[in-house]
Order: C-alpha cells, then structure tokens, then sequence
C-alpha cells in the first residue's frame, strides 16, 4: 500500500481527536481524544518512515506512544483525586483550582 492511504486517515483520526479536545467538556474524554490525537501523528510517522525506508519513525512513534502512556497515567491520577474531594468535574471550572 502506498503512502496516499495512510496519511488521510491519519489525518482524519487526529482531525477527530482535535474535534473531541475542543468540544468536550468530560476530563475522560479529553484524555481519550488525546490519544487520539497521538495515534494520528504515530500512523503519519510510521507512514513516512515506511516511505523513506528508515526506522527512524517506527522508533520515534515508539518514544510518543511511552509519553503518552505516561500522560495517561499522570490524567487519571488527577481526574481520581478530583473525585476523590467531590470537586466539579468539569474542564473549564478545573482551571480555577488552588494549592
């Protein structure tokens, strides 16, 4: 398969997470579209890295896919402690917490 294949979806993917970051209000769902987002750069990576017939995307889309396992971890540690002290839920209220 050629490159023509991959890169649309790949956009398409990514094009959805954006949608899901920007509208959505749910801390769940902004993390998921997130990844989203990651695994759209990831198929446009391995897609070049296919192409030019070099491992340099396959290992660099390896590095974003450890990241964002980590941002996954970090997101779900605050969304519990959110819950955990029964505050809003909601993303634009979160920006205003202190200490």
């Amino acid at each position: 398969m050629s490159i023509e294949w991959f890169l649309p979806i790949s956009a398409i993917v990514f094009a959805i997470g954006l949608a899901g970051v920007i509208a959505k209000r749910n801390p769940l769902v902004v993390l998921l579209c997130l990844e989203l987002m990651l695994n759209g750069a990831n198929l446009a990576l391995v897609a070049f890295s296919r192409m030019w017939g070099s491992g340099d995307g396959q290992i660099f889309a390896l590095v974003v896919m450890a990241i964002a396992a980590c941002e996954v971890a970090i997101g779900l540690g605050l969304i519990v402690a959110i819950y955990r002290r029964e505050l809003p839920v909601d993303v634009d209220e979160l920006g205003e917490l202190q200490g």
